[in-house]
Parts: C-alpha cells; sequence; structure tokens
C-alpha cells in the first residue's frame, strides 16, 4: 500500500469537499459565488467606430497593402 498515494488523494478529495462547502454556503446566503454584477452603463466587446473612424482605417490599410504588394513584385 502506497501511503503517499493514498495521502494525494485524500488532500485532493479534501480540497474539493472544501469547495463544495464554500459554494453550499454563499447558495444558503442568497449570494450566487464567483459572478460579478455588470456596472451600469457598460457595454461589453468591441467599440463600434464611427464613419470617420472607419474611413480613416480604409485609407490606412490600402495604403498597407498597396505597400504590400509592391514589396512582393
Amino acid at each position: 500500500m502506497d501511503v503517499s498515494k493514498t495521502l494525494a488523494q485524500l488532500r485532493a478529495e479534501l480540497m474539493m469537499v472544501k469547495a463544495a462547502i464554500v459554494v453550499l454556503e454563499d447558495l444558503q446566503g442568497g449570494r450566487i459565488p464567483n459572478l460579478k454584477p455588470l456596472l451600469p452603463g457598460r457595454r461589453r466587446g468591441r467599440k463600434s467606430m464611427g464613419l470617420q473612424e472607419r474611413a480613416e482605417v480604409s485609407e490606412r490599410m490600402k495604403r498597407y497593402w498597396a505597400n504590400r504588394r509592391k514589396d512582393i513584385s
């Protein structure tokens, strides 16, 4: 019987039991664990571009790809 292996398994089980107890206590208290409330007025994801910004990016990318095509030829 490998005592160190058994101890490692028991420690892993103990950690899982402790985590389950924390979650159950949070649920009992009416809290949902590990969920942060979103700040009001905050959007998730990318910021949308305005027409002027989009035109600037378009011109910049046209110059970029023109230079790339020149370098390849």
